[in-house]
C-alpha cells in the first residue's frame, strides 16, 4: 500500500533506566531514558546516550534530567520531549507533510496509581501516539519470557528494573496477586556509593558505580565463576586527593544485602497471598527473573535459597518487558488485559 508508512506500530518498554523501542519485531532503540536541557530555554539539546555522556558533567546553562523516577513519570515535560525525540529516531526521518498514525503499546509498573496511569497516556498521545495501549509490566516480562499468561495455571514473575521491582502472579491473563516495590537497579547503584564512601572514603558518581554493578555486581559472597576485581578512581572525601581502591565482587554482595533483603520480603509475601492451586503450579513451574536487575551475579541461586522454589533467569532479561510489548501489540484485538 503507498500510505502503509502512515501507519506504524510501536511497542515501548519505557524504562527508568532504559527505553526500548520495537518495531516490526525488531529494536529499533535502546537507549538511556535521560534527556539533556538547555537551563534558560527548556530546549531539548540531546536525549539519549548522548544525554547520558552529558550526565553528572554539565555547566551551569545545561542540566541532565531522567523524566522517570521510581518507574513513572517525575518530568511530564522532559518525559514528553524525550518521547518525542526517541519516536522521531525510531520510525526514521519522514516528510513533515503527513504525521503517521502511531500506535502504540507502553508497559507501565503494576503499582501506578490514575495520576501515574494518565501521564504516561497523555505523554504518549503528546508525542504522536493516535491508539495508545498500556500494559503492566509484569505482565509484558511474562509474554516476553514465553509464558502462557492466558493459561488456567500459575505463572510467577519478578522483574528487577532500574526504578521498581515488579513481582506478581499471573493466571487467565490477569495479574491475581502483585507487589510493585521502589528497591531496585536505582537503589542498588545509590548502595555501591554509599558503600564506597564509607569504607573507602572515595566519592563516585553515579555511572561510576553503574559501571562497577555491572563489572563485579553480586548478591552472594562465593561464586564459582568469580569476575575480575574492579579498580575505582576518585577524590578522597577527607583530603580530596584523587586515590584509587580495588574492589572485589563479595564486598558488593555485602553492600547490597539489605536492598536484596526488601525484594525477598516482598517475594515472600506475594506467595503467602497466593491461592493454594496457583502456588503448587508455582513450585512445580518455578518463578521467572527478568530486568536488569537479573543479571547481578547469585541472584537465582540465593533467592532459590531463601524461598525453596526453583529460580530462572529469563534469556536476556533485560529486554523481557520489550518483547512482551512487542508481542502484545501484534494481538492488541485479543489480549483483554491491554488498557486503552
Amino acid at each position: 500500500m503507498a500510505f502503509s508508512f502512515l501507519n506504524q506500530e510501536l511497542a515501548i518498554d519505557l524504562g527508568t533506566a532504559n527505553t526500548v523501542i520495537y518495531q516490526n519485531g525488531k529494536i529499533v532503540l535502546d537507549e538511556p531514558s535521560i534527556v539533556a536541557l538547555d537551563n534558560n530555554t527548556n530546549r531539548v539539546i540531546a536525549v539519549g546516550q548522548g544525554a547520558k555522556l552529558m550526565h553528572e558533567k554539565v555547566n551551569p546553562g545545561l542540566k541532565t534530567v531522567r523524566p522517570l523516577r521510581d518507574g513513572v513519570i517525575a518530568d511530564f515535560n522532559a518525559a514528553e520531549a524525550m518521547l518525542r525525540a526517541f519516536i522521531k529516531k525510531a520510525s526514521g526521518k519522514r516528510s513533515n507533510l503527513f504525521n503517521p498514525n502511531l500506535k502504540m503499546v507502553v508497559g507501565i509498573p503494576s503499582g501506578s496509581t490514575e495520576v501515574e496511569i494518565r501521564a504516561v497516556r497523555d505523554s504518549s498521545e503528546h508525542a504522536g501516539g493516535r491508539d495508545v495501549y498500556l500494559i503492566f509490566e509484569p505482565m509484558a516480562s511474562a509474554l516476553g519470557i514465553g509464558l502462557n499468561v492466558e493459561a488456567p495455571e500459575g505463572n510467577m514473575v519478578v522483574d528487577i528494573g532500574g526504578g521498581t521491582t515488579e513481582i506478581a502472579v499471573i493466571s487467565l491473563g490477569g495479574l491475581v496477586v502483585q507487589d510493585s516495590i521502589r528497591t531496585a537497579g536505582d537503589v542498588f547503584t545509590a548502595d555501591i556509593q554509599y558503600y564506597l564512601r564509607q569504607q573507602h572514603n572515595i566519592r563516585v558518581g553515579e555511572i561510576t558505580a553503574e559501571k562497577i554493578k555491572i563489572a563485579i555486581g553480586s548478591v552472594i559472597s562465593d561464586l564459582e565463576d568469580a569476575p575480575e576485581p574492579f579498580v575505582v578512581r576518585g577524590p578522597n572525601l577527607m583530603t580530596a586527593h584523587p586515590v584509587e581502591a580495588t574492589i572485589e565482587y563479595p564486598e558488593i554482595a555485602h553492600c547490597l544485602d539489605k536492598s536484596i533483603a526488601k525484594i525477598e520480603t516482598s517475594i515472600l509475601h506475594v506467595l503467602e497471598n497466593t491461592p493454594p492451586e496457583l502456588y503448587s503450579d508455582i513450585v512445580e513451574n518455578g518463578i521467572w527473573l527478568a530486568g536488569g536487575g537479573a543479571l547481578l551475579r547469585g541472584l537465582a541461586k540465593r533467592f532459590t535459597d531463601k524461598v525453596n522454589i526453583q529460580f530462572h533467569v529469563a534469556d536476556d532479561p533485560l529486554h523481557a518487558v520489550g518483547r512482551g510489548t512487542c508481542k502484545a501489540l501484534e494481538h492488541t484485538d485479543h489480549y483483554s488485559f491491554l488498557m486503552r
